[in-house]
């Protein structure tokens, strides 16, 4: 029964781990995407792109993205109580993640630009190796 009670205190723990993530992802990856990036991604892939983004598609995979980032580099940091290992292992899991997404598109749509692959996988080592540790950091002092 006590382990019952330990488990439900480190859910509670990844969920509010997860709640002060999901505004450090978004303010970040959003500005990426208008500011720096944005000319970046029309002049690559604009060809590919929607006239509306499907925003619940985005999302969905924006907040199951952010628990893979808590589950895999945030709550381990905090348990060993090293913002560097939630900066590396950000890092490592962001760049498999984007290395995922891009390199299967490298393999298989005519056309990607491998410009696009390399700029997004380290895009995704270093957005969500900083995700990571600003998270970390937040969740230290509140947690």
């Amino acid at each position: 029964m006590e382990t019952g009670v330990i488990m439900e205190v480190d859910a509670l723990k990844a969920f509010k781990i997860y709640v002060i993530t999901i505004p450090i992802f978004f303010l970040i990856d959003l500005f990426w995407l208008g500011v720096p990036a944005k000319d970046f991604y029309q002049r690559h892939l604009g060809y590919l792109f929607r006239p509306k983004v499907n925003w619940t598609a985005a999302l969905l995979f924006y907040f199951l993205f952010i628990v893979g980032i808590v589950i895999f580099a945030v709550k381990p940091a905090l348990e060993t109580h090293s913002a560097l290992r939630a900066l590396l292992s950000g890092a490592l899991f962001g760049l498999i993640a984007y290395a995922t997404y891009d390199l299967t598109n490298l393999a298989t749509i005519r056309d990607w630009p491998i410009i696009v692959t390399v700029v997004d996988m380290i895009w995704g080592a270093a957005l969500c190796g900083g995700v990571a540790w600003a998270s970390y950091v937040m969740s230290a002092k509140v947690l």
